[in-house]
């Protein structure tokens, strides 16, 4: 039952817009089941042959409750698209916020670009939900009071709302579980085909021959097999819903139809009652009908809901324990028997780690493929946390510094990072209010990609798609190195940076970017012979741990 109470925790934010909703249908659903019975005064009146000024009083308030019903429906739209409106404005936010800051280890188990897949189910909970706040308030209500008012006709019909009451509780008992279940089977693969074509169409190039397009088309077929599988099996079960409610509206339109004409002819209904009783009857068995139909939909939205929660429940970054502030002007990073290791391989581990980064240096993290400089990288940048040992910034422990006001004084590059979908000012500057065009023209002439800006007719504001693909994989990553120096970090953490460079490019930009008069803590991952001449440290890794520290 938990994606219930994850569907009641939704509801409970827009409980007030939830409230005047019922409120509404509970005036509709009353307005409604009065009209049988001004429909019913006025088949008395034309029965009597009388047409006397009360009928047609009678007549005007059936037709004006009609149109009142009309307005209140109005009402119930305009709250739902609110609550649409909020629903999705919430999830985006909440996307944009909670992406970023996952956990390093999170990261590196998914593929993030899937995760972001799953807001697209924020459509199927705001129709869905809409829907069931109309429909089944709508129907619930018209139930309960249509069998009130049955009762009051003849104490027979009590035992059709009891029918209806049964009814509706087994098929819910019955059906639901197996329906939820198979729900979520059935988007696990539809979320699993989304996620493979987006792997064809991140790979084009890779899957234009002929042997590569068949592997394409055959692992898509696979995964639509069991996509169809499961889908048949929650068809089997929406089947096995409306089979009931086939035979109950037999039996109940059969049954009724026959006591109702018995109780005409034995004197215990007037024809009056009768075709209101049937007006009702009808009444009941349509919003039966709805809620049974919109079980489907109900199971769609608990699907997404237990989508997106999963997103929603994965860990976040650790916030400081309590906020502390550098007391030291230099900027200094220490390890001290940092032990970090790594949840792909417990075998592995990276450390225990002991050094001091004093402000100023330029140090190059040297080792063999494997030997933990990309995880040291990400430590050193807060990314990841030391599970043992500790970590200092300043003289402070890094788990006790606001890891935002850490962050703003940093700049990194780390592998895989790209230019964005945006304009090229954007994706330098991220609108940062405090980087004006003195920084921008400092940082693109610093990567060598003044030249190119000028080359481009909107400048600045020209459009990058996203990933950069129609750029050069050079400036790509000279944009992307513009972005980690344009407000001049106290620290400069780079991954290979200029790997996509020609050697006098590269050599060009290492003289720059380590230079003496750069304030920054350098420190570089590279195979860059270049950087050697320019480093005044090495740190050299071997299988996890610190083999040699050389200074220069």
């Amino acid at each position: 039952m938990q994606a219930l109470q994850r569907f009641f925790n939704l509801l409970r934010l827009d409980r007030k817009d939830i409230y005047q909703l019922f409120f509404y249908a509970l005036f509709s659903g009353l307005i409604s089941l009065s009209l049988p019975l001004g429909i019913q005064a006025i088949v008395n009146f034309i029965q009597s042959g009388r047409m006397s000024v009360s009928w047609a009083i009678l007549v005007t308030l059936v037709v004006m409750g009609v149109a009142f019903n009309g307005y209140l429906s109005l009402m119930q739209l305009r709250i739902t698209e609110n609550i649409q409106q909020k629903i999705f404005v919430r999830a985006g936010l909440l996307f944009a916020y909670r992406l970023p800051r996952l956990k390093m280890e999170t990261i590196q188990q998914v593929y993030p670009p899937q995760l972001a897949n799953r807001f697209m189910d924020t459509l199927t909970i705001q129709k869905g939900t809409s829907k069931l706040l109309l429909d089944f308030s709508a129907a619930l209500l018209q139930i309960v009071f249509g069998l009130l008012l049955l009762a009051l006709y003849h104490p027979l019909f009590i035992l059709f709302g009891i029918g209806v009451l049964a009814l509706l509780y087994f098929i819910f008992k019955l059906s639901f579980k197996a329906g939820l279940e198979t729900s979520l089977s059935e988007s696990k693969y539809k979320y699993k085909i989304l996620g493979w074509l987006q792997e064809i169409a991140r790979n084009t190039f890779s899957f234009r021959r002929e042997n590569q397009l068949q592997f394409g088309l055959q692992k898509t077929d696979d995964l639509l097999g069991q996509y169809l599988n499961y889908r048949e099996k929650h068809f089997a079960i929406i089947r096995q819903q409306n089979t009931r409610l086939i035979g109950f509206k037999v039996l109940i339109t059969a049954g009724l139809l026959g006591l109702g004409g018995l109780l005409v002819v034995q004197q215990q209904l007037n024809i009056g009652q009768f075709v209101a009783a049937e007006i009702v009857i009808v009444l009941v068995i349509n919003s039966v009908e709805k809620i049974i139909l919109g079980l489907e939909t109900f199971y769609d939205v608990l699907t997404s809901i237990d989508k997106i929660d999963q997103v929603m429940q994965m860990p976040l970054e650790e916030e400081a324990s309590h906020e502390e502030q550098a007391t030291n002007a230099d900027c200094i990073l220490e390890a001290k028997d940092a032990v970090y290791h790594y949840s792909s391989d417990k075998n592995r581990s990276l450390g225990p780690l002991h050094f001091k980064m004093e402000q100023g240096e330029k140090i190059l993290i040297s080792g063999d493929n494997g030997s933990g400089k990309s995880t040291l990288l990400k430590m050193l940048s807060g990314y990841v946390r030391p599970h043992d040992g500790s970590f200092q910034v300043y003289d402070v422990l890094l788990q006790k510094v606001p890891i935002q006001n850490f962050r703003s004084e940093l700049g990194v590059v780390l592998s895989g990072d790209v230019p964005f979908e945006g304009t090229l000012w954007e994706n330098i500057t991220y609108l940062q209010p405090n980087v004006d065009k003195e920084a921008v023209r400092w940082a693109v002439d610093l990567v060598g990609m003044t030249d190119f800006v000028t080359t481009l007719e909107h400048g600045y504001d020209t459009p990058i798609i996203a990933e950069g693909r129609q750029l050069s994989t050079s400036i790509a990553q000279r944009i992307v190195l513009a972005r980690a120096i344009v407000h001049r970090p106290k620290w400069l953490f780079l991954e290979s940076p200029l790997s996509h460079l020609d050697a006098p490019d590269a050599q060009l930009i290492i003289s720059k970017l380590a230079a003496a008069d750069m304030r920054w803590t350098l420190v570089v991952i590279s195979k860059n012979p270049s950087w050697k001449s320019m480093i005044t440290r090495e740190l050299t890794l071997q299988n996890g741990k610190i083999v040699s520290d050389q200074k220069y």
